[in-house]
């Protein structure tokens, strides 16, 4: 084996074990993403309820399965506050300012 394969073969060991060591804090930041945004979407309640249940191994899989099978959420996303401004009544192309 030559010098240049060891080096390559002694380089590539080193890179998966630093990998390695920081895939649990990779996957714990990905979680909390997931976690904030549907929170966001849902509220608290709802979105803390449906990560909760996504979490558990089999319960989130037979969850999503049955999501899928039905056609929507179990735990439905929040409707946008509407906002009742000038902005809103505003036809297009027109201005706000006069």
């Amino acid at each position: 084996m030559s010098i240049g394969n060891k080096v390559a073969r002694w380089g590539g060991i080193r890179l998966s074990r630093r990998l390695s060591r920081s895939i649990p804090l990779v996957g714990t930041v990905v979680a909390l993403a997931t976690v904030f945004a549907t929170v966001r979407r849902k509220g608290v309640v709802s979105g803390t309820l449906d990560t909760g249940f996504n979490a558990v191994p089999f319960v989130g899989a037979l969850k999503n399965i049955a999501e899928v099978v039905r056609g929507r959420d179990f735990f439905p996303d929040r409707y946008p506050a509407r906002r009742y401004g000038t902005a809103a009544r505003v036809p297009a192309g027109r201005s706000t300012v006069r």
